[in-house]
């Protein structure tokens, strides 16, 4: 063989390799073929995105490193016995996730097969991705769950406080498991008087879900527990899917007696915990949550009543601090002098309101007769009593001008004492009390022409 220090060039013919372990082309005599790691990545690529056959895969395994980046995006490796498998599943495609993908949970993954070619490594790109065996039931799951918040069987505004010193509470279990001896153990022993009524149901199974809802319904009919316990205790998901049943669910969310949920352990969350009041992780916590401590109370019950006593006598001797301090007065002492003394001041005060009563209607008499006396220099019939009348003609107008009226006119003349009907012989015009024309000397007979004609009061 020729040197291959060109990398491609070639300073004779091939020879033959010495063994047969590779079936290169430049064994038949071909120039050798050199490819960059791009162009090789490149073809690796289009070969794997042009089979068919891993354009659409599901691959079933293990989640491990399990990253959601910033973007949205989620980064993650399936694994089995003998395999490792790199995944990432675009924003896209992860926001229509109806789980949260966490390490160690085995999934069904569907998507295609590509090569991340800086990094020179295969990986599938996945498209969709659910828990393995129960994808489609926790599909249906997530579509239940958003369709009763939808009627508001989730709303937080629902939910209501537990009663703080309940008499009974009721709980519906399974007669033979762990969650009932667990609830009694821890109410009992906060409350050794509190009264239990437990409704043994089925947890699992057919016609589980019917029973719990119809025990739930007789409490309500019954109406003498507090408080209700619905659960049961851990068991495999599968186990647990009585509490997601629809039946299950409207019964507590419909229930007039608050419900503390308590199904399973703390990582498991069903429906019926959301719909209940409260949630508690286990039974034995939610035998907490409703039952309180029956020596905490009975402690807290002698501190309030000692507050109480407190209060009282604190009130007690202030009143009694009062009625000392009006007993040294010397009215309470000696009760015929302060009587004495009242009556005193009573005389003085009725004297003060004589004179003023007297100051008052004085001052007030004073103010009266000077409105009269001004009232009477504005009276017209004050300046008819100085010798003017009031001249108006047939129609009743007042006459201020003698070209308001022509001869032959009959007028009416008002005086301080009477009036007279007389007929207009001539008009003048001119000014007040000046004739323009003519004048005619002041008779008995000529007082009736003027407007305003001073003279005797017509008496």
């Amino acid at each position: 063989m020729t040197s291959m220090g060109g990398f491609g060039a070639s300073a004779g013919p091939a020879q033959p390799a010495s063994s047969g372990a590779f079936d290169t082309p430049w064994a038949a005599g071909a120039p050798a073929p050199v490819l960059t790691v791009s162009e090789l990545t490149a073809r690796i690529r289009q070969r794997l995105e042009t089979d068919a056959r891993l354009r659409q895969v599901w691959v079933r395994g293990e989640i491990n490193s399990c990253k959601r980046h910033s973007s949205g995006h989620l980064y993650f490796t399936l694994q089995d016995e003998g395999a490792t498998l790199r995944c990432v599943m675009f924003r896209s495609a992860a926001r229509h996730l109806t789980f949260t993908p966490e390490d160690g949970m085995e999934v069904i993954a569907q998507g295609r097969v590509g090569v991340y070619e800086p990094a020179g490594t295969y990986q599938l790109y996945v498209d969709a991705l659910e828990p393995a065996g129960l994808g489609a039931l926790y599909l249906a799951l997530e579509q239940r769950r958003r369709r009763l918040a939808r009627e508001g069987l989730f709303d937080p505004q629902r939910k209501r406080p537990l009663p703080p010193f309940p008499r009974c509470i009721g709980v519906v279990t399974s007669a033979d498991g762990a969650a009932l001896r667990d609830i009694l153990r821890v109410a009992l022993g906060r409350h050794p008087r509190l009264r239990v009524v437990v409704a043994p149901v089925p947890v699992q199974g057919e016609g589980a879900a019917e029973a719990i809802a119809a025990a739930i319904a007789r409490f309500n009919r019954w109406g003498g527990a507090d408080v209700l316990i619905v659960g049961r205790g851990g068991g495999a998901r599968e186990d647990l899917w009585t509490f997601n049943e629809e039946v299950v669910v409207r019964a507590v969310a419909s229930s007039r007696i608050p419900v503390v949920s308590a199904v399973g352990h703390e990582i498991d969350v069903t429906l019926c915990d959301l719909a209940a009041d409260v949630r508690a992780p286990t039974p034995s916590a939610a035998a907490a949550l409703a039952v309180p401590e029956l020596g905490r109370l009975e402690a807290r019950l002698a501190e309030l009543a000692g507050r109480l006593e407190g209060a009282v006598r604190r009130r007690l001797e202030q009143a009694r601090q009062r009625l000392d301090e009006l007993a040294r007065r010397p009215g309470l002492r000696h009760p015929a002098q302060q009587v004495q003394a009242w009556r005193q001041r009573l005389r003085e005060l009725q004297q003060d309101l004589t004179r003023a009563a007297v100051w008052r209607v004085a001052g007030e008499r004073r103010r009266l007769e000077g409105l009269a006396g001004r009232l009477e220099a504005l009276s017209p019939l004050a300046v008819l009593r100085r010798g003017y009348s009031i001249t108006r003609d047939a129609e009743g107008r007042v006459l201020t001008d003698a070209t308001a009226v022509t001869p032959g006119q009959a007028i009416e003349v008002l005086l301080a004492r009477g009036r007279l009907e007389a007929e207009v012989r001539a008009v003048h015009p001119g000014a007040a009390g000046v004739a323009a024309e003519e004048t005619t000397p002041a008779t008995p007979s000529n007082r009736e022409e003027g407007t305003w004609k001073q003279g005797s009061p017509g008496r």
